[in-house]
């Protein structure tokens, strides 16, 4: 399934509390389990103004749509072609 990087443009994320966070991901997960399997949310980075969420879709209209239903910001989402690592620079054997 294909991978997504979503951003978000949320002013002063790095501030929010954890109990903020908790109702944010609450939120996110009611609105993933009414979409049903297909899309996935993988994990997020909060930093001071954005917050950056990875996510298993078959499409970016169905990202688009679960930041619809939940309120939520998707100012970039960017479909993942490949993912790199220092493991990626080592020369095979």
């Amino acid at each position: 399934m294909p991978k997504y990087v979503i951003e978000r443009e949320v002013p002063g994320a790095g501030n929010l509390t954890q109990e903020q966070l908790q109702s944010i991901s609450q939120t996110s997960c009611g609105v993933l389990d009414n979409m049903g399997p297909k899309i996935q949310w993988v994990h997020s980075y909060v930093t001071d103004d954005k917050i950056y969420c990875i996510y298993n879709a078959p499409n970016e209209e169905m990202v688009r749509e679960h930041a619809k239903q939940g309120g939520f910001p998707a100012n970039s989402v960017k479909r993942v072609h490949a993912m790199i690592d220092p493991v990626t620079a080592e020369q095979p054997a």
